[in-house]
């Protein structure tokens, strides 16, 4: 029986060349969304871009990592800490989870503590709708600090 819980990473397009480091990271040491998986077992099983708003390819990644046995979508961080956040977040949760049948979890690693602040100033997530979409990317200062 295999109890991997086997995932997607759907990153923002402005960062289509980035390496996944942070994202990675977070994965492999259980931190930032990926804590909620402390003590299980997990396998990344697709990682691409939304395609660029307003995310064409939102529509046909999750049926592909459903190929590879996807559980769990990950929305990555980058969608929330660039300027501006993804305007189509919500968007691309609820067609994801509908569409596919799968959980979908806003965020990757931890918000690093640069983009906490940066944003805190600008006011960009004093919104009630922000909170529950930042929340599993929050960790303690220290773990933000380590991915600044």
């Amino acid at each position: 029986m295999n109890d991997k819980i086997k995932i997607g990473i759907i990153i923002c397009d402005r960062y289509r060349t980035c390496a996944g480091g942070k994202c990675l990271r977070a994965m492999r040491n259980r931190e930032g969304a990926f804590a909620q998986y402390a003590g299980s077992e997990i396998e990344l099983v697709g990682y691409s871009t939304c395609a660029g708003c307003p995310g064409g390819n939102v529509e046909y990644v999750g049926e592909e990592m459903l190929k590879n046995g996807v559980q769990v979508i990950h929305l990555a961080t980058g969608l929330l800490v660039g300027y501006p956040p993804c305007p189509y977040i919500n968007t691309f949760k609820s067609f994801l989870e509908k569409r596919n049948g799968v959980k979908v979890v806003v965020g990757t690693h931890p918000i690093p503590k640069k983009y906490l602040d940066l944003h805190t100033s600008l006011g960009t997530w004093e919104a009630v709708e922000w909170q529950p979409l930042l929340e599993a990317a929050m960790a303690d200062e220290a773990t933000r600090k380590v991915y600044d």
